[in-house]
């Protein structure tokens, strides 16, 4: 439905409620995917504003303004910029941060481009200094300057480009330089999805895939998908498997709960993962503060790992804090795994303080 194409070999990748793209998403994700602004579930103001860049640029006979679209992986970036596109009757060209590491990476592809192209460009915020600087001339004045020869002789060739429209994605708009989003004609920041919403998405992409399902089932997959379509078609397609296999292939609630709790996804969408890093922080250290270093070794985990595969979500849903002296559980987090919090003030000994944060 809505998602992303981003793909990552990392701790989240290979985790159930990831909400970075494996290699199975992706190959679903290319049948289900919407093809204009009207299948597109959610998002309701920013697919109202984009409606209205696109019907003015058409109206103008005029290619679109650049577009910057952010947010967390799997919310539809990809999905948008692809809309974009077919909106505009124009073809379009995937590229990423990552793989522009050079001002030459960047001509090349910039000089290859037809009028009225659209250019996606994801991750951009990892794209390298010097293409970066290209990128500026380009999006303002369809423009580039190809270097030729090295050193005291070295000549700047202009290179002129028919108009194009870029549509830069990125899951931290925070580390974009001024100057690159200030030439972004149009920015739009994607929410997470209500469960409502992402019951919708489900439906949908179970009629796309001729997978049956109830209402009730199709909210008991929504409820678990922390706010993102693609964890809930990649939930939907291992309920579907759990529903072929265990049952007559149709999606219930109780098949959907039976199936998820198989998966170690429970009704807050949380994994194992998730509750390792709450049980050690409330059996171990008594709710807390502790330092992430000693928090990620009680659970066996890299530091990394924890802080930025687990903890994002547990903050997001209240049931973590970060602080200067640490970590801290919620009572949020003790009623969610049926706990009773120690009186007093959490970890009274004072002890992981001492590890930092």
């Amino acid at each position: 439905m809505n998602w992303d194409d981003t793909t990552d070999t990392g701790a989240d990748a290979e985790r159930l409620v990831g909400a970075v793209a494996d290699r199975e998403d992706q190959a679903v994700e290319a049948a289900l995917r919407p093809k204009d602004l009207g299948e597109f579930i959610g998002q309701e103001k920013v697919r109202e504003q984009l409606d209205l860049v696109l019907r003015a640029a058409r109206a103008r006979g005029a290619t679109a303004d650049h577009v910057l679209l952010s947010g967390a992986p799997g919310l539809g970036k990809t999905t948008l910029s692809m809309i974009i596109a077919a909106e505009m009757g124009a073809p379009i060209r995937i590229t990423s941060g990552p793989a522009i590491q050079h001002a030459g990476d960047l001509a090349a592809i910039l000089s290859s481009l037809q009028e009225g192209e659209v250019l996606f460009l994801d991750e951009i915020h990892r794209m390298s200094r010097p293409a970066e600087e290209m990128l500026y001339m380009a999006m303002e004045d369809f423009r580039v300057d190809v270097i030729v020869g090295k050193g005291p002789g070295a000549t700047a060739i202009p290179l002129e480009l028919p108009p194009f429209t870029l549509v830069g994605a990125t899951t931290r708009a925070g580390l974009l330089p001024p100057p690159l989003r200030d030439r972004f004609g149009f920015t739009a920041h994607m929410e997470f999805y209500e469960p409502r919403e992402l019951e919708r998405v489900v439906h949908r992409s179970a009629h796309l895939l001729d997978v049956a399902i109830e209402p009730a089932g199709a909210a008991e997959i929504a409820g678990r998908s922390r706010g993102t379509p693609r964890i809930a078609n990649r939930l939907l397609r291992r309920v579907r498997d759990y529903a072929q296999v265990k049952a007559d292939g149709r999606i219930t609630r109780e098949i959907a709960h039976a199936a998820l709790a198989v998966y170690e996804v429970d009704e807050r969408g949380l994994d194992r993962l998730d509750r390792a890093v709450l049980e050690a922080l409330l059996k171990l250290f008594g709710g807390g503060p502790v330092g992430l270093s000693t928090l990620a070794v009680a659970v066996g985990e890299e530091r990394e790992t924890v802080e930025e595969v687990a903890e994002p979500f547990l903050v997001r849903e209240g049931l973590l804090a970060r602080t200067p002296r640490g970590r801290v559980a919620t009572p949020a987090a003790w009623a969610h795994l049926g706990l009773t919090a120690p009186r007093g003030p959490a970890g009274g000994t004072g002890q992981q303080d001492l590890f930092g944060t």
